[in-house]
């Protein structure tokens, strides 16, 4: 599951200070965490666990509708996250996050995060139970019978 792919943390941690609204989503446990640090008197910023959609359209659609107190996004940072959960920690993902949170002394945000974090790890440890059971996965090598037994 920790993926190979090119990731330029700079431009990730760039996105992470400057964007209003972001999006890592994660293909193996078909989630998306969308972290929007806009707030107003009525509405604090928001970091949520969602299910992934079709494309960036669609979520700019989805946080309309979550969030119809704030006017429409014109941009959303993508990060497609292939590695491991605890990597945001190592490679300081996790602690711009909630420093965003921190800075504008949005307390309740950072108690969010904190419950984002707890669900991802545990939705990432029943993907890889499901992946050694072989629930909701197929091998393709089959399982040979020892005929010698």
């Amino acid at each position: 599951m920790d993926g190979e792919f090119v990731l330029d943390m700079d431009d990730v941690i760039q996105g992470i200070q400057k964007a209003d609204v972001m999006s890592i989503f994660f293909p193996a446990l078909r989630k998306s965490m969308v972290i929007d640090t806009r707030f107003n008197p009525n509405s604090g910023p928001m970091i949520s666990l969602l299910p992934m959609v079709g494309s960036p359209e669609e979520r700019l659609q989805s946080l309309g509708r979550l969030r119809p107190g704030f006017p429409q996004v014109n941009e959303l940072t993508i990060v497609e996250w292939t590695r491991y959960v605890d990597s945001l920690l190592t490679l300081g993902v996790w602690d711009q996050i909630v420093d965003r949170f921190k800075e504008r002394q949005q307390v309740e945000a950072v108690a969010d995060c904190e419950k984002v974090l707890k669900k991802l790890r545990c939705l990432e440890r029943e993907e890889l139970v499901a992946v050694v059971l072989g629930t909701n996965h197929r091998t393709i090598w089959p399982l040979e019978e020892d005929s010698s037994l």
